[in-house]
């Protein structure tokens, strides 16, 4: 339709603008839940190889997608029954702690011993300046500093338990949502389209896997090991390797310098020593030998793009957008490959 009218294109621009701008502030409303759907797709593409795999060893596919089910709500709820004594153990020792403190400060004692390590310092007037600090802080900022970090707990365990009720649901109807999806592109390029989106599919399982993989091997050698020397938390500490591997890149060194650092504020000298070689020992085997042999067989891609895509996607959406980052990669350069440059051939 053509117009010709100034005042009526000025208007359908107008209203254009408007509908923009009202399509971004809906999606920016919506940012957690769409965050909550790309996060469930993501798992439920990286489960799918597992459904496949149970499908080849002849269970229906019925069977297999229940067994994946089973798998994953069994290891979400182990995970969380294993966390919780652990958590529990810590606040107890934090309050055992913090009674101990009120009880040197009481009686005294701290301050004579300050004092007398530090003979040059003024330890009384230390603790009155420490005193009036605490007298005049906001108890009501400090308050609602506490709610705001309980109700950012509460939300991020909310946001786990619907990626997860999500996960079960796009698992066990992904090949419907594919074939409905099929259905809609014109019957003479469908073909093509399903045979580089069952590639694009399981180029992104096979990430999630091996991603996966190395985060499990991470977390059970962390357990062990920790396990063996005597380390305070092992259990929380091996969550913490597992949790941090699966962020690519800066992952593993991220969680390998937590776990020192609390190792040698649980523990001390010299067990943080041991700690701090086994890591640097284990980052070295997992950059030359684990990681090239999972990933080389998960996904193509060249290093440098995996480096770029990994900075760009953590810049843009943070974690998920770096676990993201290399699969969106590697379907990018599946895509060019087998589309854009057969066209450019045909030029």
């Amino acid at each position: 339709m053509k117009i010709q009218n100034a005042f009526r294109l000025g208007l359908f621009g107008g209203l254009g603008v408007l509908l923009a701008i009202g399509i971004g502030v809906a999606i920016g409303s919506l940012a957690t839940i769409l965050t909550y759907i790309g996060a469930a797709l993501f798992i439920a593409l990286g489960l799918d190889p597992i459904v496949s795999f149970l499908e080849r060893k002849r269970f229906p596919r019925w069977a297999a997608i229940l067994t994946v089910l089973i798998g994953v709500v069994g290891a979400a709820t182990a995970l969380v029954f294993a966390l919780i004594p652990v958590i529990a153990e810590q606040v107890d020792k934090l309050i055992a702690q913090a009674v101990d403190v009120i009880k040197l400060f009481q009686d005294g004692e701290l301050v004579t011993a300050i004092q007398s390590a530090f003979p040059a310092l003024d330890v009384k007037l230390v603790f009155g300046e420490v005193t009036k600090f605490v007298e005049n802080l906001d108890l009501f900022s400090i308050g609602g500093g506490v709610l705001q970090a309980g109700i950012g707990i509460a939300t991020a365990l909310f946001g786990a338990i619907i990626i997860l009720i999500l996960t079960l649901y796009f698992v066990s109807s992904l090949h419907t949502m594919k074939r409905g999806i099929y259905q809609l592109v014109p019957a003479s390029k469908r073909g093509t389209f399903i045979d580089i989106s069952e590639q694009v599919i399981e180029s992104v399982g096979r990430y999630v896997v091996g991603q996966a993989s190395l985060a499990f091997i991470n977390g059970v050698l962390s357990f062990i090991f920790l396990s063996v020397i005597g380390a305070q938390y092992s259990v929380l500490l091996a969550f913490i390797a597992f949790l941090f591997s699966l962020v690519p890149l800066v992952g593993t060194l991220t969680g390998s310098t937590i776990i020192v650092l609390s190792v040698l504020a649980f523990n001390g000298w010299p067990l943080v020593l041991v700690v701090a070689i086994y890591y640097l020992i284990y980052m070295q085997i997992e950059a030359y030998v684990i990681n090239p042999r999972i990933m080389n067989r998960a996904v193509k891609v060249p290093g440098v793009v995996v480096v770029i895509a990994a900075l760009a996607g953590g810049a843009l959406l943070g974690v998920l957008g770096a676990l993201v980052a290399i699969p969106v990669a590697a379907s990018a350069l599946i895509i060019v490959k087998q589309v854009f440059i057969p066209r450019q051939n045909e030029l």
